[in-house]
Formats: structure tokens, sequence, C-alpha cells
């Protein structure tokens, strides 16, 4: 089941854009009803062969040729990802970027039992002719840090919201109360009605399908303005 889907519009920084601001620019667009706004979302995407939740689209530049194009979203991705692994292909001959970028702690829920930090890593590839680019954005699965001393009941027992995703490192296994997870999207809600993890994948839905939105913002602005309005030939 993964989705292809038109994508509408929206500003990020660097990283495209801060958590915070990333749920605020979900809650205008789709309201803070997340069980509701994650169903309404599902009714109108198809998941893909890979059972991977892929949007695309292609953005039309008249005039421009592939060498430009290839220079404008080259600048545009080594600005943007500051991870130096972040862009895992870059192919000038071929005209193709492919960039992949863990965005973290897009979401955190309390639940009655444990705690849960979703974070995504989606896989951004740019295909380039003369005059277009094609954007393809692929998410399989939601990364998952699982705190088992953060829900309700134990909150209600010491008063301590540890949320320890802030806290660890990578690869940090001293903290027994916490462990990490992948859950595939298409086995999880809206895709699985009946899941004792609704209300976070709910949210993790809406906010994955944000960040797309952001994402082909970004590279049509550096595609028609540049990257920062002067970027041009006329100098």
């Amino acid at each position: 089941m993964a989705v292809v889907a038109i994508m509408a519009t929206m500003r990020l920084d660097a990283q495209i854009m801060k958590a915070a601001d990333l749920e605020q620019y979900a809650k205008d667009r789709y309201g803070d009803r997340w069980l509701d706004a994650a169903a309404n979302l599902a009714s109108t995407l198809t998941l893909d062969k890979n059972e991977s939740l892929t949007y695309q689209q292609i953005v039309e530049a008249p005039g421009k040729s592939k060498q430009q194009l290839y220079v404008a979203l080259n600048y545009w991705a080594t600005a943007t990802f500051k991870d130096n692994q972040a862009i895992t292909l870059n192919d000038k001959e071929a005209g193709c970027i492919i960039i992949s970028s863990t965005i973290r702690n897009i979401v955190k829920h309390t639940g009655t039992i444990n705690s849960y930090s979703v974070s995504i890593t989606p896989v951004i590839r740019l295909d380039i002719k003369d005059e277009r680019v094609r954007v393809t954005y692929t998410v399989q699965s939601y990364d998952i840090l699982t705190d088992i001393s953060g829900g309700w009941f134990s909150l209600a027992e010491t008063d301590d919201r540890t949320y320890g995703d802030s806290k660890r490192k990578a690869d940090d296994k001293t903290n027994a109360n916490l462990y990490d997870e992948q859950w595939e999207i298409a086995h999880h809600y809206p895709f699985v009605p009946k899941d004792m993890q609704k209300r976070t994948c709910a949210k993790a839905l809406v906010m994955t399908h944000a960040y797309s939105n952001a994402v082909l913002d970004k590279v049509e602005e550096a595609l028609k303005h540049g990257l920062v309005g002067n970027d041009d030939d006329d100098w």
C-alpha cells in the first residue's frame, strides 16, 4: 500500500523546519484532532508496492537547462541538509540527486504505559531534465524511541517526564528504560484501524505528510527564485 500524491506548499528552515513550526503548520491545515486528520489523509493516499508512503511531483522550470537545474538543486541540498552524509548520490551526468536525512522528534506522545518519540528518515530523489525536475519523497517506517518509564501511569507515581531521547546519543544503550523500534507505516494506523499505537501513529502520519509538502515547496522555490534570491546568471 505507499502514497503517490500532489503536495501542497510550506516553508521550512535548514533541516527544512523546526518540529514546533512543522506541528503548527500541520494544525493550521489539518486541525489538531490527529486521529481524524490521519483518517482523512489516508483516504487520499495509496501506499506503493513496497508498502512505503511515496509522494511524487514534477516541477516545471521553463527556459532552464539540465545543467542550470542541477547546479541550483545541488546548492540547495548542500545548504539545507547539514549532515555530511545526507547526500547519498550526486550524479551530474545522470541528472540525479538522492538525499536521506533524519528528521528527529517530529512527534512526542505520552501513552498510558509508555512514551514515544518519533523520527523519520525520508529518501528524497531529484531527477533532473531540461526545464523540469521530478521530486520523489519516500518514507517506509517511523523510527521510534520508546520510554517504558514515561507513560501516564509512571508519571503519576514519579512525576518525572524524562523523554530520554533528547538526552541520549545514537546507539547509547545505558538507559534500560529506553529502546528503539521501527514501525512500518503500512502496519499501523490509519492503514491498520485497530492499532495499539494509533494516537502516536496518527500524528506521525500527519507530520510526515506535512514535511513532504515542505520539501516540494523548497525545491520549487530553489528552482524558480534561487536559494537566496540573487543567485542567477545576471552579475
